[in-house]
């Protein structure tokens, strides 16, 4: 990591709009009560806490024309953008506490913006166990989360793929996807078709996480800005039950750590997104420990101290 790390935001995002499952909306309440801000301190970080952005509640209600609460999901984002893009401009690295998967859209698109009004590379990292690269024309739900990387490649509803004031906010070269394991059918094709890069499961299994990261972090230089988007799915459900999708055969606790330890070492982390714990489905907070415990990682702790390569 540099010497100098940026002052981290914490941002909360308490809604469920865009998922499956209630209880998302709790997630950011969950990883404070884990303790995630005096983690980052004792790292000797700077952190501030924003406290949680206010948005529509969620309405409950079944799928209009392909998506579920567009509206609310809409308004969620645009908030979301203006939180991560404000504090991007300060100086600080925003951390988005979610809240569902969908709210992405905001987070990342903000962050593409300042990218590009830095002239900086961009290079995203989503880890998940889903794609999310459906449109309304091929998701079998509707719900929103299941679209984020596809609405910020250009890619579904006007309202939600131009919410950074950019289309395509990034494009499919910009984003690396780890871990995925739960494909839709007609998501499956469109993945192929647009070229999109996936690092599922099978390819962890055949090489490793050690050759996942280093291909995945490849090309990074001084002026590439790196997002983590984080959705804890992405971990096997026997050690993080607490998401409302759970997905077996993901990640194992030294898996996701090595993950999370070769990201810090490219010292190039500027923004995260930490999502989809869902307190109604966890036990004793497990899943937020454990999230709190690689996002320390995340910030460089290990074991020993390394020497760099």
């Amino acid at each position: 990591m540099s010497d100098r790390p940026l002052p981290v935001s914490l941002i909360g995002a308490p809604t469920d709009v865009g998922a499956s499952v209630r209880g998302a909306s709790m997630g950011p309440e969950a990883l404070r009560v884990a303790g995630l801000r005096h983690a980052l301190v004792n790292r000797g970080l700077d952190v501030v806490d924003r406290g949680n952005i206010s948005g529509p509640g969620n309405p409950w209600q079944p799928p209009i024309e392909g998506h579920r609460h567009l509206r609310e999901v809409v308004e969620w984002n645009h908030r979301v953008h203006a939180a991560v893009l404000g504090e991007l401009r300060e100086g600080r690295m925003p951390m988005l506490l979610g809240g569902d998967h969908s709210l992405a859209i905001g987070s990342i698109s903000a962050v593409a913006r300042y990218c590009r009004e830095t002239g900086r590379k961009l290079r995203v990292l989503w880890l998940d166990a889903h794609a999310d690269f459906n449109t309304p024309e091929l998701s079998p739900t509707g719900n929103c989360h299941g679209m984020p990387v596809a609405c910020l490649c250009g890619f579904g509803h006007p309202d939600l793929v131009g919410i950074g004031g950019h289309v395509p906010a990034i494009t499919t070269a910009d984003i690396v996807e780890i871990g995925v394991r739960s494909v839709d059918p007609g998501e499956r094709r469109f993945i192929h078709e647009q070229g999109l890069e996936v690092f599922d499961m099978r390819f962890v299994d055949e090489h490793g996480m050690r050759v996942t990261m280093e291909r995945a972090l490849s090309g990074i230089d001084e002026n590439t800005h790196l997002h983590v988007s984080f959705d804890v799915d992405f971990l096997d459900p026997g050690i993080a039950p607490g998401v409302g999708t759970t997905i077996p055969g993901g990640p194992t606790y030294r898996e996701a750590q090595l993950c999370m330890e070769m990201i810090a070492d490219t010292g190039r982390l500027g923004s995260l997104d930490v999502v989809e714990v869902n307190p109604a489905c966890d036990v004793r907070n497990a899943t937020a420990l454990l999230a709190v415990d690689l996002i320390e990682s995340l910030f460089g702790k290990s074991t020993l101290i390394r020497r760099a390569a």
